[in-house]
């Protein structure tokens, strides 16, 4: 388009999202704390950045060793949500201060400087701050339900700098005590929440959305609340039914999850706020970042396991007592030569672009049993809930990709997160589970969020 006087005019679309992050920028500015952005962009930033170029040229070795690891450092939590996967009233286990550090300090020599800290409730952790004091070139975000977030607490995250609290909140007051199992626990939230803010840490909040939970926090009303407040991120999770009680009354209808994938992109190219998603590139075709290889998942007992939900490992963090001193494994070691996460990869790339856990669990299984993996929880009853599982869809909906309408998140997904050609070559026609279903072209249920 062009001006009277000849000149282009950038489309209107493009000028409001540019107007976004001139507002984004602002906001930088004036509400963070400018040693804790630094460190953030020095760490996550450039660090980050550094981490993803060494995997990709691990990876044109056919060596995978994940950039972001994901680690589960306790297993007991204060709240009972519905479908939790994780065996929070068993007897407590967590990964110690100096296993924690032999596990940081191995990864770090991979290039890794980013650590998703996970429960659990991370923070019921005795040891936890200090892992982070131990760790001053590291970058943590850590995965709660905000509950033991004091002021104190806070105060020490804001000196420390390296930390992002990833907070989640879960729909209204019933609806949260509904899917956490306790009273009061969005007031409870709030306060995490608030005490990150008032003392400048950078804190994001996250959703796992249900069909109990979409219609409330799924919308712009809640989106503009979190910038209000202040916060700098969001990021919303799919429920994803796993475990002994997995309630798969919960999980969203193949229209939902288009609705999702619309409104996250459309929120980043309208609101001054980060919106973290793990499951689309660029042009909005579907990935797992377990069968890429971009992140990989420790659990309370040390096991080294494909994602969370995935809890079969057949190697651990901790040396092995039948061998002497001189024959140990690094981390490195243990990830690049195991055949089960090698296996599944292969596995996950060839059936489909989505999670083979809601899609194939029957192909899982069948892996899981041929390595003899041992199951990663307290319960033992992992690869029974494996077999009753039924085949559902996930982010895979073929024919329904939603490119990044945000030309940054464009850029940023097109050198540093996307399926980095392992799908290449692949049919999923007849292996995923829309072809398994015979489902049709999903239709959104909304209209288009106007830009």
């Amino acid at each position: 388009m062009r001006t009277g006087d000849g000149r282009v005019r950038p489309p209107r679309a493009q000028v409001s999202v540019n107007q976004m992050y001139l507002k984004m920028a602002k906001r930088f500015l004036l509400e963070t704390d400018k040693r804790l952005a630094w460190k953030f962009f020095r760490i996550m930033g450039l660090g980050g950045v550094r981490s993803v170029l060494k995997y990709r040229s691990r990876l044109k070795r056919g060596e995978f060793f994940p950039p972001f690891l994901y680690v589960s450092i306790i297993n007991s939590c204060n709240l009972r949500c519905q479908g939790c996967w994780v065996d929070v009233a068993a007897k407590q286990e967590r990964i110690d201060i100096e296993a924690m550090s032999k596990l940081i300090s191995e990864a770090q020599a991979m290039g890794n400087v980013f650590f998703g800290i996970v429960g659990g409730e991370p923070f019921m952790h005795p040891e936890i701050l200090e892992i982070f004091r131990r760790h001053p070139k590291c970058y943590f975000q850590v995965f709660t339900n905000g509950h033991f977030i004091t002021s104190e607490v806070a105060g020490e995250l804001r000196r420390l700098g390296n930390v992002t609290p990833l907070i989640s909140v879960e729909g209204t007051e019933i609806i949260s005590d509904q899917r956490r199992g306790r009273d009061g626990v969005l007031n409870k939230t709030m306060e995490g929440i608030h005490n990150c803010l008032d003392n400048k840490v950078f804190p994001g909040v996250c959703t796992s959305l249900c069909r109990t939970n979409i219609d409330d926090l799924l919308t712009d009303q809640w989106v503009d609340r979190l910038v209000e407040m202040g916060v700098f991120y969001t990021w919303f999770h799919v429920y994803r039914p796993m475990g002994p009680d997995a309630c798969p009354d919960l999980c969203l209808t193949p229209e939902q999850q288009v609705r999702v994938r619309k409104f996250v992109v459309e929120t980043r190219a309208r609101k001054p706020i980060v919106v973290i998603d793990a499951y689309h590139d660029g042009g909005g075709k579907s990935l797992c970042p377990a069968a890429t290889g971009i992140s990989h998942h420790i659990n309370p007992w040390g096991g080294i396991e494909p994602c969370p939900i995935i809890q079969f490992a057949s190697e651990s963090i901790y040396d092995d007592p039948q061998l002497p001193a001189d024959e140990q494994k690094t981390l490195g070691e243990k990830m690049v030569q195991s055949e089960f996460l090698s296996d599944f990869r292969h596995l996950a790339q060839e059936t489909t672009r989505g999670c083979i856990v809601l899609e194939r669990p029957d192909l899982l299984k069948e892996l899981v049993v041929k390595h003899g993996s041992h199951d990663g929880t307290a319960r033992q009853t992992a690869l029974a809930e494996l077999d009753a599982m039924e085949v559902r869809t996930s982010q895979f909906h073929p024919g329904q990709e939603i490119p990044e309408k945000s030309w940054m998140y464009r850029l940023v997904k097109k050198f540093f997160y996307n399926d980095f050609g392992v799908y290449d070559g692949h049919d999923h026609s007849a292996s995923s589970a829309p072809a398994v279903l015979e489902l049709p072209t999903v239709v959104e249920e909304d209209e288009p969020v106007a830009v």
